[in-house]
């Protein structure tokens, strides 16, 4: 697919995403858009000093805005992506696609997974259902699970302070066993492939469509996390750096309805080894496989969550 206006707009529900998206930027934790049918109360526009003078309505399928003030001039979505962004044309096209991850113009994913394309007018932003999973207390030894815990929820502990401590103390331990030992008794961790009554396959109760996988010891995991966002097979859902410092942990969703979890697993590492030259810890192919929940407070969340 060309990346064009028409494509982007079916992608972000008539540009309304890319509003909330630059928007967000301004003002994060905040609600940005409050949708009414397809008109959006007034909100803070970052082009008026703050002020809340933008309205944003959808007019044949393109979200438009006006200034109840004229701070900027009456525009579609794309005049205002470009007074964020700085760029115009096919360049903010492009961009658009990149920092959204829209992924047009990219190949099917995996099993010919088909990217979802919005034909039908939609009246309000429909965010998907985040996937739903077990939690864990600390130490890794206790099985039986707290409580049952979505994506957003864990995006948010991972980027708030509650495991900070517990992070700073681990990567400041030398000893690999000491190091190994202090994570097992001091990280809560959950278990992002399904929610189970006891942690072992055997007591699955639903798989939430992710996989895990893991990438350690890597020594540059800046250039390897642009890399994963930009995987033109994978949707990224969730990305963030592992407790020790020096590997990240990839959560991607995957349709089970044609393969099965170990299968896929399988097929994702060798992908992955033969795209990345990495070798992927093995444990992912377990359903019920622990991941210890650190503090990154850049980590990444696939934006359609938000």
């Amino acid at each position: 697919m060309e990346i064009n206006k028409e494509a982007i707009l079916s992608k972000t529900h008539y540009g309304l995403n890319i509003y909330a998206y630059v928007l967000r930027q301004y003002y994060p934790g905040e609600t940005v858009l409050s949708l009414s049918g397809r008109d959006c109360k007034l909100t803070k526009n970052p082009f008026n000093e703050d002020k809340p003078t933008l309205t944003v309505k959808v007019v044949d399928n393109c979200a438009v805005h006006t200034d109840s003030e004229e701070a900027i001039a009456d525009g579609n979505v794309f005049d205002f992506a470009a007074l964020h962004f700085k760029f115009s044309g096919q360049e903010l096209l492009d961009k658009l696609n990149e920092e959204l991850h829209l992924r047009i113009g990219q190949k099917n994913g995996f099993y010919n997974q088909e990217d979802e394309i919005f034909t039908e007018p939609e009246p309000e932003i429909i965010k998907p259902i985040p996937p739903v999973f077990s939690y864990f207390k600390k130490p890794v030894t206790n099985v039986v699970p707290t409580k049952e815990i979505t994506l957003i929820e864990v995006y948010n502990l991972i980027q708030g302070n509650e495991f900070a401590t517990c992070t700073s103390t681990l990567r400041n331990i030398q000893d690999v066993k000491e190091a190994r030992k202090y994570k097992a008794f001091n990280f809560d961790y959950v278990t992002f492939s399904g929610a189970f009554s006891k942690r072992n396959d055997k007591h699955l109760k639903k798989h939430s469509g992710l996989l895990t996988i893991d990438f350690d010891h890597i020594s540059n995991i800046s250039t390897l996390k642009e890399e994963l966002l930009k995987d033109e097979y994978f949707q990224t859902e969730l990305l963030f750096t592992s407790p020790s410092g020096d590997g990240l942990k990839w959560i991607i969703s995957i349709e089970l309805t044609k393969v099965k979890h170990q299968d896929y697993f399988k097929a994702v590492a060798n992908y992955i080894q033969h795209t990345y030259s990495f070798e992927v810890d093995g444990s992912g192919k377990d359903i019920s496989r622990a991941c210890f929940l650190p503090h990154d407070p850049n980590v990444f969340i696939n934006p359609k969550y938000l």
